[in-house]
């Protein structure tokens, strides 16, 4: 029984050797983001469907970075009926130091009820050199959002966001794009 014992113990500690907790088939992260940098309006571009954004036209997320070193998330969405709903939270990093990969946390009433629960994995797969596209994800590549400072932009700069997004293995045909300005103002008419 003793010999068991070893044995098992041996064979869990090796296994945890073996795993490094990263897994190879992730997709890759940006490495390094500086956050004071990254802070302020974002526009989505596009997104993969995502049950909390059902009925958004037109998306946008305002970071600002908090004393503690977290940032605090406003995520706005214009509806096509021209409401604008509001979500509230808190990002911050999954390891200490690392700003390439946050936990979302939003203020609603289901993270009041179950701290820590409602979290979300927001991984910055992408940041443009001069921070003004960005491509977001989760591990899963269940989500995807393609962003940008600026509400529009060119042919070349989407092909290349595109271009990165199926990179990692993305499942770009799905996107959901930003509805332009025109569009909404016909359908409010």
């Amino acid at each position: 029984m003793k010999r068991l014992l070893i044995v098992l113990f041996a064979g869990l500690v090796l296994a945890g050797c073996a795993s490094s907790g990263v897994d190879p088939l992730a997709p890759k992260t940006a490495n390094s983001v500086n956050l004071k940098r990254y802070q302020g309006t974002w526009y989505e571009l596009a997104r993969l469907p995502m049950y909390f954004q059902r009925n958004c036209a037109q998306s946008e997320a305002h970071y600002t970075l908090k004393p503690d070193g977290n940032v605090a998330v406003l995520n706005r969405c214009l509806t096509p009926d021209w409401q604008w709903e509001e979500a509230k939270g808190t990002a911050y990093p999954q390891v200490p130091g690392k700003t390439d990969k946050l936990w979302v946390e939003f203020d609603n009433w289901f993270s009041r009820l179950i701290p820590g629960v409602a979290k979300g994995e927001y991984w910055v797969l992408y940041v443009s050199d001069d921070y003004k596209t960005a491509i977001v994800g989760d591990p899963s590549r269940k989500y995807l959002w393609l962003l940008s400072r600026t509400p529009t932009v060119n042919g070349v700069v989407r092909e290349e966001l595109l271009s990165k997004a199926r990179q990692q293995g993305y499942d770009t045909t799905r996107l959901i794009w930003r509805a332009s300005d025109t569009k909404m103002a016909k359908t409010s008419n």
